[in-house]
C-alpha cells in the first residue's frame, strides 16, 4: 500500500477491506497460494503464465524405434489391387508380395485371411505366421548377409 493510501485510512480500522471479518481467512479472496489456479482462478494463473511441473517419462529417441507395421487382414483384403496396381504377382491361386519394396517392416496378425500369401518382411508377429500358415501360405524373411547382422548387446 502506498504512503497516500495508508494516511488515508489512519483511524478507519479495517483499512478499507470491508467488515472486521473479511480479511480473516482466505475464503474472502478464494483461497490461499495456488488454490484455483485450474478452476476458479484459471485465467489468473495463465495470465502469470504459471507452469505446473512435468508428469511421467520420455524414453529416448535412441531407444524406440517406429516401424512401419501392417495387419495380415488388411493385406488379404487389399491383394488383388495390389496385384492391379503391381505391387504383387500371382501365380496360380497364390499370391505373392514383398513388403519391403512397399516400406513396410513388420506384420501382425489381425485379421481373417482367405488366400494362400508369399509373404516377405522383416518382421512378422507369432500369430501372423500362424494364420498364414493355416491359409496355406509361406512366410519368406530376406536374407540378411553376415556383415548386416546386428551383433549382440548383452553385456557380460
Amino acid at each position: 500500500m502506498s504512503k497516500q493510501k495508508t494516511k488515508k485510512f489512519r483511524g478507519s480500522r479495517t483499512c478499507g477491506g470491508g467488515t472486521h471479518k473479511n480479511r480473516r481467512g482466505g475464503g474472502s479472496r478464494g483461497g490461499r497460494g495456488n488454490a484455483g489456479t485450474c478452476k476458479h482462478h484459471f485465467v489468473r494463473s495463465m495470465q502469470r503464465g504459471l507452469s505446473f511441473g512435468k508428469h511421467g517419462f520420455k524414453r529416448p529417441q535412441s531407444v524406440t524405434s517406429d516401424l512401419i507395421i501392417v495387419n495380415i487382414g488388411e493385406i488379404d483384403e487389399a491383394i488383388e489391387q495390389l496385384v492391379i496396381d503391381g505391387f504383387a504377382e500371382k501365380k496360380g491361386n497364390a499370391f505373392h508380395i514383398d513388403l519391403g519394396t512397399i516400406g513396410i517392416e513388420k506384420v501382425l496378425g489381425s485379421g481373417k485371411v482367405t488366400k494362400p500369401l508369399f509373404v516377405t518382411a522383416s518382421e512378422f508377429s507369432s500369430v501372423a505366421k500362424q494364420k498364414i500358415e493355416e491359409a496355406k501360405g509361406q512366410i519368406i524373411s530376406p536374407s540378411v548377409s553376415p556383415s548386416e547382422k546386428p551383433e549382440s548387446t548383452k553385456q557380460e
